[in-house]
């Protein structure tokens, strides 16, 4: 779609994506667009779809930069007020507005004010629905917005029950990011990190009770019964049940020769481990997205995690999806999916991968809701 000009003519649709998030290690702008290339990336690939895209970015320092054909106005936000991240985004003359992130209900009033003419669309990174006075606050903060997206659609159910979205709200389901990690060669792979297993089952997440480390190893126990070749590669970063996981493990003859507790390991070692691994493996309750799921199929390694919206839709026929907390379903998944041909399987999880999880994936699903908002305004 294109927009009307003052004179009869037509130009691309504008759109200002606004970030409110202001970066606590308070780096300088250039060092934002390296550190977070979810920004950037996403953009470009809105921009190459053919929409003209604007980025306006709460920082510590104000400075503009223009990159691959995208300017960015990183916008001094004193004390998080964010009246100049508002004043510099109405000042665009946008077609449409491009909230990143939920958790920001302060500013959505004064933001809908200033720029009243153009549609106010927010994109959903991972909140939690506020409860009590919280939630009535928010209710009155959205009201006026135009639409909302989520990794799923169903993720809005529980913030139109709680009556913090309108119920006839429309919601779009946008990916909030990708990866350019890519399938290599698993023997390399292999040999770089020291992993093996037959099958080689790897597991990237937080040990906390969301993620649930604890149904994974019961499985993976329960699974190993019948693959005793099997081992379990785990790396995490925040780890509140360190403590727990390493007791069960040890208590368990069938865990402790199998599973390596890696730790935090850098990011940019992933890629490998997940080429290394025949299967990727998580037991979340609840995920906003889910980058390491996106990072596991672009790898071509085959997901067995849980049913939530989230992870539905991103794996499709890709992999397998459990009940959440079932250990035996679980179990069952991984003596299944072992069983089968695994590099038909890597095929199919990088197919997946190709077919809708890109960025350029994401630049067209931005697109169409874009030109969904301004139809309907």
């Amino acid at each position: 779609m294109r927009a009307s000009t003052a004179h009869g003519g037509t130009r691309p649709l504008r759109v200002v994506q606004v970030s409110f998030h202001t970066d606590l290690a308070r780096r300088a702008p250039e060092e934002l667009l390296e550190a977070w290339p979810t920004l950037s990336r996403v953009a470009c690939a809105v921009q190459s779809d053919g929409v003209d895209v604007t980025v306006v970015q709460a920082a510590h320092t104000g400075e503009t930069i223009v990159r691959d054909s995208v300017t960015y106005h990183f916008v001094h936000d004193a004390r998080g007020r964010h009246d100049r991240v508002i004043q510099r985004a109405a000042s665009l003359s946008p077609d449409v507005v491009h909230v990143q992130g939920l958790g920001f209900a302060r500013a959505m009033r004064p933001l809908g004010r200033s720029v009243s003419r153009a549609p106010v669309f927010v994109q959903d990174h991972g909140a939690v629905p506020p409860r009590g006075w919280r939630a009535l606050a928010w209710r009155w903060a959205y009201a006026h917005i135009a639409g909302v997206s989520f990794t799923a659609s169903a993720q809005a159910d529980p913030w139109k029950a709680a009556g913090i979205l309108k119920r006839a709200l429309p919601v779009f389901a946008v990916l909030e990011g990708s990866t350019d990690f890519n399938p290599g060669n698993q023997d390399a792979a292999r040999t770089a990190t020291g992993m093996s297993g037959d099958p080689c089952v790897f597991w990237t997440g937080r040990l906390n009770a969301n993620k649930d480390p604890l149904t994974a190893l019961a499985a993976f126990e329960r699974a190993a019964e019948q693959l005793p070749d099997a081992r379990l590669w785990c790396c995490f970063g925040d780890a509140p049940m360190l403590d727990i996981v390493r007791q069960r493990i040890a208590s368990s003859s069938t865990l402790a020769p199998r599973v390596a507790l890696l730790g935090n390991r850098p990011h940019a070692e992933l890629e490998a481990r997940y080429r290394a691994a025949d299967f990727f493996l998580q037991t979340s309750h609840r995920e906003g997205s889910g980058y390491s799921l996106l990072e596991a199929l672009a790898c071509g390694t085959t997901p067995l995690v849980t049913d939530i919206p989230a992870a539905r839709q991103i794996v499709a026929d890709a992999g397998a999806l459990t009940p959440v907390g079932d250990a035996m379903a679980l179990a069952a998944v991984i003596v299944d999916w072992s069983r089968r041909e695994r590099a038909s399987l890597r095929l199919e999880a990088r197919a997946r991968f190709d077919a809708a999880l890109t960025f350029d994936a994401i630049g067209k699903q931005l697109r169409a809701t874009y030109e969904a908002l301004t139809v309907a305004s």
